[in-house]
């Protein structure tokens, strides 16, 4: 099965998840993984998170990826002020080819206050250009690190996805 990670990390927490699920995505196919990178981003965080909140979109590196050419599309950003980062924004925006793709959405954050409208938001926005089904899962900061147990969170959330199962673990 051909996947693809797409995510975006400031700080590095989602990168590794990202890395993570890729591991595991890797035992049953092929998963390509793609950093977003942010052009214009302000550099003070407080100035960032008031621009996830209000939605804004920021310039990122042109990707050239055809969505279309895979079976599994992840994509991870942290919540910032209850919103995706905004080079997801963007990247939700500009994106093409989910029509009647399995989407994976998942998330890093620090207290967990946010979590559930972030998720929603980049739910709306993959519903709205076609997405078939919707996985989701979370991971909190201080469990990133901790490699086996941000392995286990995911195979959790795979888990309770049986048909999302299968697709991963064969």
């Amino acid at each position: 099965m051909k996947s693809i990670i797409i995510y975006y990390s400031h700080s590095g927490n989602t990168a590794k998840v990202a890395e993570i699920l890729a591991e595991h995505i890797r035992q049953n196919g092929s998963g390509e993984l793609i950093k977003l990178e942010s052009i214009n981003e302000p550099k003070a965080f407080f100035t960032q998170a008031v621009q996830a909140f209000k939605r804004a979109k920021t310039k990122i590196k042109p990707i050239k990826i055809d969505l279309s050419e895979y079976a599994l599309i992840c994509l991870g950003t942290p919540v910032w002020a209850f919103a995706p980062a905004p080079a997801m924004n963007k990247y939700l925006e500009e994106c093409k080819g989910m029509q009647g793709k399995d989407i994976i959405l998942f998330v890093t954050y620090g207290s967990g206050l946010g979590v559930r409208r972030c998720l929603n938001i980049m739910e709306k926005e993959v519903r709205n250009k076609g997405a078939k089904k919707i996985f989701r899962f979370s991971i909190q900061e201080s469990k990133v690190d901790k490699q086996s147990l941000a392995s286990e969170v995911i195979k959790d959330a795979l888990k309770n996805e049986s048909n999302l199962y299968q697709h991963v673990y064969g």
